[in-house]
């Protein structure tokens, strides 16, 4: 007679407004089965691209031609998992994880979806009008495929619904902030979450005793103050607007500049919001927001170029300063995402005259380049300073089995 099956797979899904990126672990070992992306849905020009792992295979399989929408998107998907042997219909398969930007104050946790979270999602929309509405069609359409699967939503904000009233409050008058929602939410929660108790793990201690600021330094860019496994601070806000200065995000800035543009240079509210979301950043200040090109430029002698790093990491180490106070104690800073990762340059900068804060970096140490988890700062140090690799999908794949298994 055969064994029961135990299901212990996760198929996480990142719904965009015109992709799907997605992933098939084995949460038995926390394995890859397989990873891929469909881009530009609802286009001639659709592509998906799928990249099976199980058994150490790398082979990529691509295909084109338009795919429609994201039922038809998922469905594709479907295939090329089923080709091999790891279709949607395997009874090995747990549950459906998918990530969603915004879960506002009432989501602090992963939710298992219904007909009720789905609408609170949608009630969402206005203060995430780019995310949530992909998120919701991405959900709908993997429910209407797989209806008897557990699907679970894991949402960007819920690592931050633990900081403090002073700290997610806006000094604006209290009932207009509660009638409109507004208050500040934070994001790249389940980067935050992992890389803080991956940062942990890396000092051989439980998050509970560790206090860690972890950088997320990306096309967006975040940073956080983790007090013993809880968030307590973080730079992203209402929107992933404020904060650090980012590839084409401002960042912070002084509010009553959307008021000097609209009455100066008569610009509308849409023009504005483009403006400091997709004009500004590195790319509003030198013309590039890839930190290895920007770096090149400096090498050249490219003042612009040279100016728009110098603002980046005087920015950076404002937030380190800040979230050092907030924190009182710190026994780590982590770097993450794919500037953090990899521009040594910035990390070295970041934390450049720090040194009676116990932040230093060791020169040789800063410049190896590897995909592990690893310490950067000398043995002398006060406070680690690590560069940890983040991973967002198995952090999403981790909390959905938790909760479903």
């Amino acid at each position: 007679m055969t064994a029961p099956v135990t299901p212990t797979r996760v198929l996480v899904l990142n719904s965009g407004s015109s992709s799907l990126k997605y992933q098939l672990l084995d949460m038995r070992e926390a394995t890859r089965l397989a990873v891929g992306l469909v881009e530009r849905i609802g286009e001639a020009t659709s592509r998906l691209v799928h990249t099976p792992l199980e058994g150490g295979g790398t082979q990529q399989r691509e295909r084109t031609g338009p795919i429609a929408d994201h039922d038809a998107a998922l469905k594709a998907v479907s295939e090329e998992l089923a080709q091999d042997g790891l279709g949607l219909d395997s009874p090995e398969l747990a549950a459906i994880g998918h990530r969603v930007v915004h879960g506002g104050l009432k989501f602090s946790a992963p939710t298992v979806i219904t007909e009720e979270v789905l609408a609170e999602v949608e009630r969402l929309v206005p203060v995430a009008p780019l995310h949530n509405p992909a998120n919701v069609t991405g959900i709908r359409t993997s429910r209407a495929l797989r209806p008897d699967l557990p699907q679970v939503a894991v949402f960007d904000t819920a690592f931050h619904t633990t900081m403090p009233e002073a700290a997610a409050r806006y000094a604006i008058d209290i009932e207009t902030a509660d009638a409109h929602r507004i208050r500040r939410y934070g994001f790249h929660g389940t980067s935050h979450a992992y890389v803080s108790r991956a940062t942990a793990a890396l000092l051989g201690k439980d998050p509970s005793e560790v206090n860690v600021i972890v950088l997320h330094l990306g096309n967006g860019a975040s940073a956080s103050a983790v007090a013993g496994g809880r968030c307590v601070e973080t730079s992203m806000g209402l929107t992933p607007l404020e904060g650090l200065v980012m590839g084409t995000r401002s960042g912070d800035i002084d509010p009553a500049v959307t008021f000097h543009l609209e009455r100066v240079a008569g610009m509308s509210t849409d023009e504005i919001d483009a403006l400091l979301n997709k004009k500004s950043g590195l790319v509003g200040l030198c013309g590039d927001n890839d930190m290895r090109e920007i770096r090149r430029r400096i090498d050249e002698g490219d003042e612009r170029a040279r100016l728009a790093f110098d603002i980046y990491v005087h920015r950076l180490k404002k937030y380190i300063g800040a979230y050092y106070a907030v924190l009182g104690r710190v026994d780590a800073v982590a770097f993450t995402a794919g500037v953090g990762e990899n521009a040594a340059p910035v990390r070295e900068a970041a934390v450049a005259g720090l040194e009676e804060l116990g932040l230093a970096v060791d020169t040789e140490l800063n410049a190896v380049r590897s995909g592990e988890a690893r310490l950067i700062s000398p043995e002398y140090a006060r406070v680690a300073v690590a560069v940890v690799p983040t991973d967002e999908e198995l952090e999403i794949a981790r909390q959905t089995f938790e909760l479903v298994k």
